[in-house]
């Protein structure tokens, strides 16, 4: 190999070097973008689970609440029942005690 043949061969593997080097960065570059990208994947993640636990936690508060007052049907029947025995009751006590009233009294 002549002098001038080894000097572009030493030239263009500078050259080479150089490409590479810069394919390297470029690659690197690139690659802490993606892990960048992906943490703020995972936290945004992580954040959206937690609201879904908070709101599943709310629902379930909800239900139980609602599950509670599905028996107030019953007893506020039941309730209302007693009130209308006793209201007819009364009446009924009233009306024989003012006859009996007016029969003892005449």
């Amino acid at each position: 190999m002549t002098p001038s043949e080894s000097t572009q061969v030493a030239v263009e593997l500078a050259e080479m070097r150089g490409e590479i080097r810069t394919g390297f960065a470029e690659l690197s570059g690139r690659l802490d973008l993606a892990l960048q990208r992906t943490d703020q994947t995972e936290r945004a993640m992580a954040d959206q689970q937690a609201a879904t636990r908070a709101l599943a936690e709310r629902v379930d508060a909800v239900e139980a609440r609602t599950d509670a007052s599905a028996t107030h049907g019953a007893r506020l029947s039941a309730l209302e029942r007693l009130v209308w025995t006793g209201v007819g009751m009364a009446i009924v006590g009233g009306t024989c005690a003012g006859w009996l009233v007016s029969i003892i009294a005449t």
